[in-house]
């Protein structure tokens, strides 16, 4: 093998023994020649690690190896000319660790600078060599390209999104027994009724007589005015049973123990009944009249139901006014409020909220029980005129078919004002106010739309 006479000879005893840190320097020079910027990177990180001991790695390669120094010279002398390596240097390279040719191969295409920085032997310094003449002979873009083509796939990888899930939901096969089970009683109880002897043609002839409007018209009225009579009532009675004094409280609880328990039905007869042991009611100079001229139906009704609703009232109000706290009283004292005042501006408006759901009930049920006042009071409600209606036309089933319409529909129409009523009465407690009938009709067929096809993905 001929070599340049300018380069030392191993064999000289006067020449100076290549280095590591010389190595690296020629690679650095080749990376240069290349334009590989990846190259010199590694070329300069293995400067630190080669400069640290470089009489060590001298000694080394004098006294352990001289013939690996010396292929490393040559290889050093191949790259410094330009020239390609020699076949026996390949070789001898390749015999001493063939594994570590195939990774000088990689380094040279990736130009990684973690992989160059490993010169911690005299024979690694070939594998410089070798990256210096693929960096020379190779295109450089090409190990760039490799590069962002190892970091795309690298990059899909990690942003793969998994499957969705299907959850599959759980069935009930109690809940499809029981409502076939409801439904085959339902069915049942249609069929009798249809099967019955009812001519339900008569109820819509009579739906909106003159008689049965104005037995209807009389049945708001006095529920109406019962209930107020009771709301009123039952506001005195609650402030007395909470008044230090023990008169107001003894009697306030006197009344309340005697009307609840009592049935308002025998409250009416005793009411409509009252002429016969009292003739005249006479009240002053305010008013005197005979009993039989003041107690009409109407009035029997009114005092009848508006005077036992006030005992179930006052403790409505009485619970609503124990709710609020009593710093709220405490304070508006300090203000200088009157005990009428703070109950009027202070207490009573926080203590709608407990007392109006309980009170539109009580409102529904004054209006079911109405219908009591036409037997025991003899007052023309509705329950009295369509049962009027049956007695002359000879459907009397037919007509209590259509009070109980009536009844259903003027209990549903309050129940929605109740609701309402509630829902504004809230605005202080909820974060959230509950959804109105409408909403909720909206709410329910925007899921049925957008209900998945297949089960609900997770």
């Amino acid at each position: 093998m001929t070599s340049s006479p300018d380069s030392p000879s191993p064999d000289k005893p006067d020449g100076k023994e290549p280095t590591e840190a010389a190595e690296a320097a020629e690679a650095a020079k080749a990376a240069e020649t290349g334009k590989d910027a990846a190259a010199a990177e590694a070329a300069d990180a293995a400067k630190p690690a080669d400069s640290d001991k470089p009489a060590e790695a001298a000694k080394s390669a004098d006294a352990d190896k001289p013939a690996e120094a010396a292929d490393a010279g040559k290889s050093a002398d191949a790259d410094k000319a330009g020239e390609p390596a020699d076949a026996d240097a390949d070789k001898a390279a390749a015999a001493d660790k063939p594994a570590d040719a195939d990774k000088s191969d990689k380094l040279a295409k990736s130009a990684k600078p973690a992989d160059a920085g490993k010169a911690d032997k005299p024979a690694e310094a070939g594998k410089s060599g070798e990256a210096g003449k693929a960096s020379e002979k190779g295109d450089p873009a090409g190990g760039d390209a490799d590069a962002k083509k190892a970091a795309a796939a690298t990059a899909t990888a990690t942003a793969t999104v998994p499957e969705a899930i299907k959850a599959i939901p759980v069935r009930h096969y109690g809940r499809w027994i029981s409502a076939v089970v409801v439904l085959g009683l339902l069915g049942l109880l249609v069929n009798a009724f249809a099967s019955a002897k009812v001519h339900y043609s008569t109820i819509p002839d009579y739906l909106f007589d003159s008689t049965v409007v104005e037995g209807l018209g009389k049945t708001v009225l006095i529920s109406v005015l019962a209930m107020l009579l009771g709301l009123v009532g039952g506001i005195l009675l609650a402030v007395m049973r909470l008044s230090k004094n023990p008169v107001t409280s003894s009697v306030s609880w006197a009344y309340i123990w005697f009307f609840r328990g009592t049935p308002v039905y025998v409250q009416l007869l005793l009411w409509f009944n009252l002429a016969l042991i009292f003739p005249y009611i006479n009240l002053g100079p305010i008013y005197r009249d005979e009993m039989s001229d003041f107690m009409t139906p109407f009035m029997a009704a009114l005092l009848g139901l508006g005077l036992n609703e006030a005992a179930y009232m006052s403790e409505i109000v009485r619970a609503g006014i124990k709710s609020v706290d009593e710093g709220q009283t405490e304070a508006a004292h300090a203000l200088g409020m009157s005990q009428a005042r703070t109950l009027r501006r202070i207490v009573l408006p926080q203590a709608m909220r407990v007392i109006v759901p309980p009170t539109g009930n009580e409102f529904i049920n004054m209006l079911k029980t109405s219908s009591l006042a036409a037997a025991a009071a003899q007052y023309l409600e509705l329950l009295r005129s369509t049962s009027d209606i049956g007695q002359t036309t000879g459907a009397p089933v037919e007509m209590l078919f259509l009070a109980a319409t009536w009844y259903l529909i003027l209990t549903s129409i309050f129940s929605v004002g109740q609701f309402y009523l509630e829902r504004r009465y809230a605005r202080g407690s909820l974060r959230t106010l509950p959804l109105t009938p409408w909403q909720k009709v909206k709410a329910n067929l925007s899921s049925f739309s957008n209900r998945p096809k297949g089960g609900v993905s997770a």
